[in-house]
């Protein structure tokens, strides 16, 4: 029971309910199901993303390109339901997760295999990837009366009452909360974040798993560019540009760590949740949307002071993991030395 009241995840859970009642006693158009449905798709990108970042976050990583590969993504989806309207909605669907991932790959090799610092390769391939649109465009963009009709509605398509990115944001969080707490792959995320010497020791192939983390995010990249260019019905340069900043505010809100080896499916949710609700309430209450990114960077600043105060040592949360990890290994003996 005490862990349970000291849960971060249950602490935000529980400023969200206070604030999301707070707001509604304010204006009570703020909890009509239709502004919930409606921020909640909003909403559903960034929650995928975050995800997405969390696993390179976990790895010690960072992905500064996530906003640009999504923009790329779509670009090239968009573009084959331009040119090709006839082709399966799966498979446009498909291009843009396969571009994604290939970008993905490219910054996990570039981080894994040259051993360059994450926040430098990434940055180089988010302006790459933003070139690469302005070159595939020749500085042109996609329109909504250019894409195909059963590309734009499927997105804006509902099932009890809520709309498809949702479904799908449901679904992708179910499949990170699997691979992270029931797969061996899952857990050595964890530990190369938390230990990587240690992580080592029980067999764990450091650049494996960054390679696999940022071909992860690469990939969900891809999916949410075609989620956002169909859903907007508009492809350019600049979509989405700097959402890569509100993606690791949510991972950092949600109490992942800087770190790594730290972060949990349901934290970096809420954190998500979070910023959107703080979007939609901006409005609500009159307050200018100028205000958003102050609001925004101080509560970031002060979830890093939280998540600086609470964390243990690295060495201390590879334990867990290793013991699980290499339960059959003499290599542990090492570990626990």
């Amino acid at each position: 029971m005490t862990s349970l009241i000291k849960s971060r995840e249950l602490f935000l859970a529980l400023i969200l309910v206070i604030g999301v009642i707070l707001i509604g006693s304010y204006d009570p158009v703020f909890v009509r199901w239709q502004n919930i449905s409606d921020m909640l798709t909003e909403t559903s990108v960034l929650f995928m993303l975050a995800l997405a970042q969390m696993v390179v976050i976990l790895t010690r990583g960072i992905d500064l390109s996530v906003a640009a590969n999504l923009a790329l993504s779509g670009f090239v989806a968009a573009l084959v339901s331009q040119y090709y309207p006839g082709v399966p909605l799966a498979l446009m669907i498909a291009a843009g997760v396969a571009v994604g991932l290939l970008l993905g790959m490219i910054n996990g090799a570039l981080v894994a295999l040259l051993t360059i610092p994450p926040i430098v390769v990434t940055l180089g391939t988010l302006a790459v990837y933003r070139g690469m649109i302005i070159i595939l465009a020749g500085g042109d963009q996609v329109n909504a009366s250019e894409m195909g009709d059963v590309f734009q509605a499927f997105p804006k398509q509902t099932f009890l009452g809520l709309t498809t990115p949702i479904w799908i944001a449901i679904g992708v969080s179910i499949l990170f909360w699997l691979f992270l707490n029931f797969t061996r792959t899952g857990r050595g995320l964890y530990a190369v974040g938390g230990n990587p010497l240690a992580a080592r020791y029980c067999g764990i192939s450091q650049g494996r798993q960054e390679f696999l983390a940022y071909s992860i995010a690469g990939a969900v990249s891809g999916l949410c560019g075609y989620l956002w260019v169909a859903r907007y019905g508009v492809a350019y340069s600049e979509i989405a540009s700097g959402y890569e900043l509100t993606v690791i505010a949510a991972c950092v809100i949600g109490g992942v760590s800087i770190g790594g080896g730290v972060g949990t499916v349901a934290g970096t949710l809420l954190g998500a949740l979070f910023l959107g609700i703080v979007n939609t309430a901006l409005p609500v209450l009159q307050i200018s949307p100028f205000w958003q990114m102050a609001i925004a960077g101080a509560v970031i600043l002060a979830a890093v002071v939280i998540n600086a105060r609470a964390e243990h040592r690295p060495d201390k949360l590879i334990l867990p993991e290793a013991r699980r990890l290499g339960r059959d290994s003499g290599l542990l003996r090492r570990v626990k030395a």
